[in-house]
C-alpha cells in the first residue's frame, strides 16, 4: 500500500493539517526546522503526493473530463486515444465517464465533473443536446467531437462526410462508371444526409443524371446492405458500381452480388466507408474512405487547449477530412494494363473543387 499523509503524520506525532502545510509549503504555522524534518521523514517513508487530489483541492487541475455514450463502439476508443495523446503532450490527463446512452446518467456525470476543478469537458459521440448553461458549465470549456445526430455547433469537431462521399463517388466515376448505386444509412444520422449530398454532387458535376431508383437505405449492418443490394441489382438497368455508406453494408452488398453470380469487381465495383478493420480482412478487400477518428480526437484536444488558453477563433464546427483507401473491390487496377488510379490525384482535384 502506498504511504499516505496520514501515515507520515502518525509517524511524526503531528496533526495531518500540520504535515500537509509542511509538505505543500503552505501557511506560516510550521517552523523551518519542523518543515525540514517532516520532509525528511516523508522521503524516508517513501511518501509520494497525490497530484490529482492536490489539484482538485487547490483548483489547479490539469484534468479534462471526457464523456462518452458507449466506449465500446468501433470509433470511440480511437478518438479517445487521439485526445489522450494530445492532452498528455500538453501536461494534461483525462477522466473518462461512460453514460450508456442514458440522459440522466449523462447529467450526473456532468454534475460531478462541474463540482470539481476539471478544466473542461470533451463530449465524444454523445447524445448531449442541452445548453451548457443549464448544467452549470458556464465556467467550463466544452468541445464536442463526432456528434452523430446534432445540429452544427460551436466548438465541434466532425468528419467531413460530404468530402468523403465525394472521394468515393469520384473514384468510381474516374473508373468509367455511369450507373452508380448508393446504399445510405438511417436518415436521422447526419452522416447519412451528408454522404448522400456528396454522392449527388459528384454525379451532378460529372453530368450523370441522378436516379432515385439507384438509392436504397440500410441500417449500417451487413444484413441491410445485403438486402438493399439485392433490390438494386434487380434493376432492369443494373448498376455497374455501388457505393455503400459504411463498410458493413458494403460487405453485405458484396455477399448479395456473389449470391447472384456476379464477380467483384469485374461485374460490380464496390466502395465502402469508415475503413473499419473488416475492410482489409475480407475477400475481396474493400476500397473505402477512412473515418479520421484519431485525427478528430487530436483536433478536439487541441481545440480545448486553445480555448483554455483564451482563444476565440472557433466560430463554426471544424471538419476533418478522411482519405480514400484503394483495395480490391473497386477494380482500380485494370486487368489489361495494370494501371492503378492514385487516390492522391482524386484528393487534389476535389480539394480544388471545394
Amino acid at each position: 500500500m502506498p504511504v499516505t499523509i496520514h501515515d507520515v503524520a502518525k509517524a511524526a506525532g503531528l496533526s495531518i493539517a500540520t504535515v500537509s502545510r509542511a509538505l505543500n509549503n503552505t501557511g506560516h504555522a510550521v517552523s523551518d526546522e519542523k518543515r525540514q524534518l517532516i520532509h525528511e521523514l516523508a522521503a524516508e517513508m517513501g511518501y509520494q503526493p497525490n497530484e490529482a487530489a492536490r489539484s482538485l483541492r487547490t483548483d489547479r487541475s490539469q484534468i479534462i473530463g471526457v464523456i462518452v455514450d458507449d466506449i465500446t463502439t468501433p470509433f470511440t476508443p480511437i478518438i479517445i486515444r487521439g485526445i489522450q495523446d494530445t492532452l498528455k503532450a500538453a501536461g494534461y490527463s483525462c477522466v473518462i465517464l461512460n453514460t450508456d446512452w442514458d440522459p440522466e446518467v449523462e447529467k450526473e456525470a456532468i454534475r460531478k465533473l462541474a463540482q470539481h476543478s476539471i478544466k473542461g469537458i470533451i463530449f465524444v459521440e454523445t447524445w448531449h443536446r442541452q445548453a451548457t448553461s443549464e448544467l452549470g458549465l458556464n465556467d467550463k470549456k466544452v468541445v464536442f467531437v463526432h456528434r452523430l445526430f446534432s445540429l452544427p455547433s460551436l466548438y465541434s469537431i466532425v468528419p467531413d462526410e460530404i468530402y468523403g462521399a465525394r472521394l468515393a463517388t469520384q473514384h468510381l466515376v474516374d473508373l468509367g462508371h455511369q450507373r452508380i448505386a448508393y446504399i445510405n444509412g438511417p436518415m436521422n444520422y447526419y452522416a447519412s444526409t451528408d454522404r448522400l449530398k456528396g454522392y449527388q454532387s459528384i454525379l451532378h458535376e460529372a453530368g450523370i443524371a441522378f436516379d432515385e431508383s439507384l438509392i436504397a437505405r440500410g441500417d449500417w449492418e451487413v444484413r441491410s446492405g445485403f438486402e438493399a443490394a439485392l433490390r438494386l441489382l434487380d434493376h432492369p438497368e443494373r448498376p455497374t458500381a455501388l457505393f455503400a455508406a459504411n463498410d458493413k453494408m458494403a460487405l453485405g452488398a458484396i455477399y448479395a452480388a456473389q449470391k447472384l453470380g456476379l464477380r467483384i469487381p469485374y461485374d460490380l465495383a464496390v466502395v465502402g466507408y469508415d475503413d473499419t478493420e473488416l475492410a482489409s480482412l475480407v475477400q475481396p478487400m474493400i476500397t473505402t474512405v477512412t473515418l479520421p477518428c484519431y485525427e478528430m480526437g487530436e483536433a478536439a484536444a487541441r481545440m480545448l487547449l486553445e480555448l483554455l488558453a483564451g482563444s476565440d477563433d472557433y466560430k463554426e464546427e471544424q471538419r476533418i477530412r478522411g482519405e480514400l483507401m484503394i483495395r480490391e473491390s473497386c477494380g482500380a487496377i485494370a486487368p489489361q494494363s495494370g494501371r492503378k488510379l492514385k487516390p492522391t490525384a482524386i484528393q487534389r482535384r476535389l480539394t480544388m473543387m471545394s
